[in-house]
C-alpha cells in the first residue's frame, strides 16, 4: 500500500495526470457538444425528408371531403401506395370524426374503419395544427417520429390528419458510429498524450530527481556527487545553488565535526565530570569521568534525564534556582547510597549574546579524599588535644597539690611524683607514636630491609613474653597467661624492617596481654600460602564489636576507651602496625567475635628460594 502511495506522489506521475486529465476534460466537453450538435443536426435533416408532396395533401383533402366514403377509401389507399419515401414506416390517414381512413402498412388496414386513439391526432383536428414528437416503443425497442398534419379543405375547414411515422433507428445508429469514431480517436489521441506527457515530465522532473538524490546524499553527510546543470533556465539555476550549497555544507559540516572532535577530545580527558542540559535542565552532554563519579555504564542512562534527579537533589533544588541562582556551587555527599563519594559541583549557565540562557554546564570535581582528610585532621587534632589534655591535667593537679604543701608529706610525696612521672612518660610515648606516624605519612620514615627467617624472629619475639611469664610468676598480682605456638617446619626467608616488625609484634601482643583475661591462652600462628606468609596472635578477650572492626586501626580509636587510658595505652599502637605493615607491602586485618576474643592477621609477600652452599662458610 505505501509503495502505491509513493507511485502516486511521484511528482513525474502527477505532472503526466494533470495533462491526461486536462486533455480528458477537454476531449470530452468538446466530444459531449460534438455528439449534442450532431444529433441535433441529424435529426432536423431527417425530419425534413418526413414530409407529403402537397399535392398527396390536396389528394387526400379531396378525397376526405367527397360523401362516397367506400370509393374514398380506396382512392386513397391508392394515392398512399403511390407516395414513394422509404424514411417513412407509416401513413395514416385520419377524417375529421376522428376515423381512421387509410394506411400504408398492409399489417394495420384492418384498423381502417375504427376510431383512432392517438392523442396526437386528436390535439390536430381540434386545434388545426400540426404536432410532431419522438416516441419510444417498449415493445420492440424501437424509436419513431411522429408527425401528425391537419388537412383542410379550400374553405380551411379541418377534413381530417394525416399521421406519418418514421424510425429513428438509422438516424441514432449513424450518431453512435459517428460517436464511436469520435472516443476512438480521442482514445487514441489520449494515450499519445499521456506518453508524451511522462516523456515531458521526466525532461522536467529529470534535474529535480538529481537535486533530490543529491540533499538526500548531502543529508547523510556525503558530499561527493554534484548536480548536472542542463541549461540556464530556472532548474539550471536551482542545480548549480544545491551545488553551492553542497560545498558550503561540506565546509560548515568538517568545520563542525573538528570542533566537536576538539571538544569530545578535552571532555574525554578531563579528571574532571562535565555535564551539559539544555533550558529545561535535561542532560544533552556527559563526559566518560561523570560517568564513572554518578556510577553510571552507558551514556543512554543519563542523556534526557534531569540533571537535579542525576546528581540526587531534587530535594533541595530545582532548575530554575540553579540557572538563575547565585548558587555557583555546592557539596554533593553521595555516600548515603554506599559509594562513599563527596563530589564538588560548579554550575555554571550557558548564555547566548542576546543574554538568553540555553542551558546549564556542571562540572564534578571528587572532593572525597580531601573531605575525608579533612574530617580526620579535624579528628586528630581533636584526639590529640582530647588525649593530652587528661595527662596534662592530671600533672597539673598533682603539680598543684604539691606546690601547696603536699610535698612536706613524706608518704605523700612520692606518690604524686610517681603520677606525675608516669603521665610525663604517656605523654612522652603518645608524641613519640605521633613523630612516627607524620614521618611515615610524609614519606619520610626509612626502611632497613634485609632477608630475615621470619620463623625465628616471630619465635624470638615470642621468647622474650614468656620470660616475662617466668618473671611474673611469684607476683601475685600480676596476670597469669600462656602462649601456644603452630608453627610451620619450613624456613620462611622474607624482606623486612626488623624493628619495625617487632614493633608491630610487641602491640599486637601487649594488646592480647591487656585484653586477656586472667589464665588465658594466646595463640599464635605462622605458615606459608600463595606466594605469602600469614602470621596469626589470638587472644581470648572481650572481643570486638563488629560496627567497630573497620575503624580499630584508626588513630586513637579505643573500643573500652577508660579501660586502655587506665592501662596506659596511646590508642595509636594498631594505627602505627598497620602503616608499618603498608611500608612493607603487607596487609593486616582482624576478625573478632564479641565476648570470645580476637584475631589479627599479618600477611607479607614471600618468594621461595633455594639456600646457597657457600653461605655456611
Amino acid at each position: 500500500m505505501n509503495s502505491k502511495l509513493k507511485f502516486y506522489q511521484s511528482i513525474r506521475v502527477k505532472i503526466a495526470l494533470v495533462f491526461a486529465l486536462m486533455l480528458m476534460l477537454t476531449l470530452e466537453c468538446v466530444g459531449a457538444v460534438f455528439v449534442r450538435q450532431l444529433e441535433h443536426q441529424n435529426l432536423n435533416t431527417f425530419k425534413q425528408t418526413i414530409e407529403l408532396p402537397s399535392y398527396v395533401d390536396n389528394s387526400l383533402s379531396e378525397q376526405l371531403s367527397r360523401p362516397d366514403t367506400k370509393k374514398a377509401n380506396q382512392q386513397i389507399r391508392q394515392i398512399l401506395s403511390e407516395v414513394n419515401n422509404n424514411n417513412i414506416s407509416e401513413i395514416r390517414v385520419v377524417d375529421s370524426k376522428g376515423v381512421i381512413r387509410g394506411t400504408s402498412t398492409a399489417d394495420n388496414r384492418n384498423m381502417v374503419g375504427q376510431k383512432t386513439t392517438d392523442a396526437m391526432v386528436k390535439a390536430t383536428l381540434l386545434n388545426n395544427r400540426s404536432h410532431s414528437e419522438n416516441v419510444y416503443d417498449g415493445a420492440n425497442h424501437n424509436r419513431y417520429y411522429v408527425n401528425v398534419i391537419p388537412l383542410n379543405d379550400s374553405n380551411n375547414n379541418v377534413v381530417g390528419a394525416v399521421l406519418l411515422r418514421a424510425s429513428l433507428e438509422g438516424v441514432y445508429s449513424n450518431i453512435n458510429n459517428i460517436t464511436l469514431i469520435y472516443l476512438s480517436a480521442a482514445l487514441v489521441t489520449i494515450i499519445l498524450s499521456l506518453f508524451l506527457a511522462v516523456l515531458i515530465s521526466q525532461e522536467i522532473t529529470r534535474p529535480i530527481e538529481e537535486m533530490r538524490k543529491q540533499t538526500l546524499r548531502i543529508a547523510r553527510g556525503d558530499f561527493s556527487g554534484q548536480v548536472r546543470v542542463m541549461g540556464n533556465d530556472e532548474l539550471g539555476q536551482l542545480a548549480g545553488a544545491v551545488n553551492n550549497l553542497s560545498v558550503r555544507v561540506e565546509e560548515a559540516q568538517e568545520s563542525s565535526d573538528s570542533e566537536r572532535r576538539r571538544l569530545d577530545s578535552v571532555l574525554s580527558h578531563m579528571s574532571d565530570g562535565v555535564l551539559a542540559t539544555d533550558r529545561r535542565g535535561n542532560i544533552t552532554i556527559v563526559n566518560n569521568m561523570a560517568l564513572q563519579l554518578l556510577g553510571v555504564d552507558h551514556e543512554d542512562d543519563l542523556i534526557g534525564k534531569s540533571i537535579i534527579d542525576a546528581l540526587d537533589i531534587r530535594h533541595d533544588y530545582t532548575v530554575r534556582e540553579l540557572i538563575n541562582s547565585n548558587q555557583k556551587e555546592m557539596i554533593i555527599d553521595m555516600s548515603a547510597g554506599g559509594n562513599d563519594l563527596i563530589l564538588n559541583a560548579y554550575f555554571s549557565p550557558i548564555q547566548r549574546e542576546s543574554g538568553f540562557i540555553s542551558g546549564l554546564v556542571c562540572v564534578l570535581h571528587d572532593v572525597t579524599s580531601q573531605q575525608k582528610e579533612e574530617r580526620e585532621r579535624k579528628q586528630f587534632v581533636s584526639n590529640v588535644s582530647h588525649e593530652l589534655r587528661t595527662p596534662l591535667t592530671s600533672v597539673h593537679s598533682y603539680v598543684e597539690a604539691l606546690s601547696d604543701g603536699a610535698w612536706k608529706d613524706k608518704d605523700i610525696a612520692p606518690q604524686f611524683l610517681t603520677v606525675i612521672q608516669n603521665e610525663t612518660n604517656r605523654m612522652i610515648r603518645m608524641i613519640n607514636d605521633l613523630l612516627s606516624l607524620s614521618r611515615m605519612d610524609s614519606g619520610t620514615t626509612k626502611l632497613n630491609l634485609e632477608y630475615v627467617n621470619i620463623k625465628e624472629l616471630f619465635n624470638y619475639i615470642l621468647n622474650r613474653f614468656d620470660m616475662i611469664i617466668k618473671k611474673d610468676e611469684n607476683d601475685q598480682n600480676s596476670k597469669k597467661y600462656t602462649i601456644e605456638r603452630y608453627f610451620t617446619d619450613k624456613d620462611l626467608w622474607v624482606e623486612i624492617d626488623t624493628d619495625k616488625f617487632t614493633q608491630v609484634i610487641d602491640n599486637i601482643m601487649n594488646n592480647a596481654i591487656k585484653y586477656s583475661p586472667d589464665g588465658g591462652v594466646i595463640t599464635t600462628r605462622l605458615l606459608e600460602t600463595h606466594n605469602h606468609v600469614i602470621l596469626s596472635i589470638s587472644d581470648q578477650g572481650l572481643g570486638i564489636p563488629r560496627k567497630d572492626l573497620g575503624r580499630i586501626f584508626d588513630r586513637f580509636f579505643r573500643v573500652d576507651k577508660a579501660r586502655s587510658r587506665k592501662q596506659g595505652g596511646t590508642g595509636l599502637g594498631l594505627a602505627i602496625s598497620k602503616e608499618v605493615i603498608n611500608l612493607l607491602g603487607g596487609q593486616i586485618w582482624v576478625d573478632s567475635i564479641e565476648g570470645q576474643g580476637s584475631t589479627f592477621y599479618i600477611s607479607l609477600p614471600y618468594v621461595p628460594y633455594e639456600e646457597e652452599d657457600d653461605w655456611d662458610d
